[in-house]
């Protein structure tokens, strides 16, 4: 095997070559080159490092970027003019460099490489929209409603799921187009878009998992030993479960996203990850009336209030959902940033304050009131102890009025000010590319 690296550490090259080759190479068919597919590292702090990769030459040649940042548009673009250039017998150095030491740019901003070649870099305050967002248009192309739905309750159910399809860069959009419909929530457990065949065992793990794998392995995952695993075939488009998680949300839930998705089904915008993210808001959105707000105390998050002021058939769904670690997350990363001072804003809060969902189950007003006040002061408090004043030399009419992340009526954040939809991704890292590499000759 020959390798070529570019300011890459040579001790990874090895492990990233199964991961850039994953499947059996014999049955690779010449439509399979020039995919762009996507796999994950997942390092020690739960952060991920995303490989972003484009075989050429037959399947025998892969080129490889590594970055925290979920950029796939930008990074396929990349992609392919380093294999135009490749394909004229040209390195282009000058642009390779330029990229790896790159800081990172702002959202929104052009980025020029050369005369001919720049990108815009994504906004990921804003919702996936087709066809600009490139893995979920394929997986809204690739995979019929019900199917989605059938995958989405599996998801919320945290069951050990597997996407096989025959077209890599299919088999990822679908991983990482699914994984996005549970924003604001993220997948907890084992995530591998696409899994290389050393690692087939992983198939047989007994925790969740969120696993896509080349059709080429299927034949020998499925001899293997599992146990109440839901796969998704993209190829055919069906679907096999043993669970009965879809008849397990609410009904109402339920058909109001089955008719939002049949009506944003022939459009484009960002319609689909909208239809999602208002079922979010149906299930979870009342989170923050279960909020228990007292003076001087850290906010906390009452479970029995969140179960108790639902429906009984919603009851029956956040008994279960409140155990699950997708949830557990969601409301630990709330907490913190109401307690560290910071606030927050996003699409799912906007989503909650434009709607009926905050004020469909409430508690009592007079608690209400005194949390957003509470928690307001407590945004006054920090924003000023940063800015050198303290509580008890500034007029609290003389204060600036700071948007409450509480059930409340406001306007939204400046688009400057929201939380990106993938904040933990890349939040402790600025280099734009961490690694380039070229593997080939397998």
């Amino acid at each position: 095997m020959h390798k070529f690296s570019v300011f890459s550490p040579q001790e990874v090259l090895q492990t990233l070559t199964k991961f850039c080759f994953p499947f059996y190479v014999d049955s690779l068919t010449v439509s399979q080159v020039g995919q762009n597919f996507t796999f994950v590292l997942t390092d020690v702090d739960s952060k991920q490092r995303f490989g972003f990769c484009r075989l050429s030459s037959g399947a025998k040649t892969c080129f490889c970027i590594l970055s925290y940042l979920p950029w796939f548009e930008v990074f396929y673009k990349l992609l392919n003019i380093l294999a135009e250039y490749t394909a004229k017998g040209q390195v282009e150095w000058e642009l390779l460099e330029t990229l790896f030491n790159l800081p990172l740019p702002e959202p929104g901003s052009v980025v020029h490489l050369s005369v001919h070649s720049y990108f815009t870099t994504p906004d990921n305050r804003e919702l996936p929209s087709i066809p600009e967002n490139r893995n979920l248009t394929e997986y809204f192309v690739a995979v019929d409603v019900n199917n989605m739905l059938h995958l989405y309750a599996s998801m919320l159910y945290e069951r050990r799921i597997l996407i096989s399809c025959s077209k890599l860069s299919s088999l990822t959009a679908c991983v990482h187009g699914s994984a996005a419909m549970l924003y604001p929530m993220y997948w907890q457990h084992v995530y591998i878009p696409v899994l290389p065949p050393h690692l087939l065992d992983y198939c047989c793990a007994p925790m969740p998992y969120l696993i896509g794998v080349h059709s080429s392995l299927m034949e020998k995952v499925r001899n293997m030993a599992l146990e109440d695993v839901v796969i998704l075939n993209v190829d055919n488009n069906t679907l096999e479960t043993p669970f009965d998680d879809l008849q397990s949300l609410p009904n109402d839930v339920l058909s109001t996203l089955k008719n939002r998705l049949k009506k944003v089904s022939t459009t484009t915008g960002n319609g689909v990850a909208r239809a999602f993210l208002k079922t979010q808001a149906m299930l979870f959105g009342s989170y923050r009336n279960a909020l228990k707000i007292e003076p001087e105390e850290p906010i906390t998050f009452c479970e029995d209030i969140f179960v108790s002021h639902r429906s009984s058939a919603m009851r029956q769904f956040l008994q279960n959902a409140i155990q699950l670690q997708l949830f557990k997350q969601f409301i630990d990363g709330r907490l913190d940033l109401l307690n560290s001072g910071k606030g927050f804003s996003d699409e799912f809060e906007e989503e909650i304050n434009n709607s009926e969902y905050a004020g469909a189950q409430t508690v009592a007003k007079d608690h209400a009131k005194m949390g957003i006040k509470e928690v307001k002061n407590r945004l006054k408090q920090k924003e000023m102890a940063e800015n050198g004043y303290t509580a008890a030399t500034e007029d609290s009419s003389q204060q600036r009025s700071v948007a409450s992340p509480l059930p409340e009526k406001r306007e939204g954040k400046e688009r400057g000010e929201r939380r990106p939809i993938t904040v933990h991704f890349g939040q402790v890292h600025n280099h734009f590319i961490r690694l380039i590499i070229l593997l080939s000759d397998i």
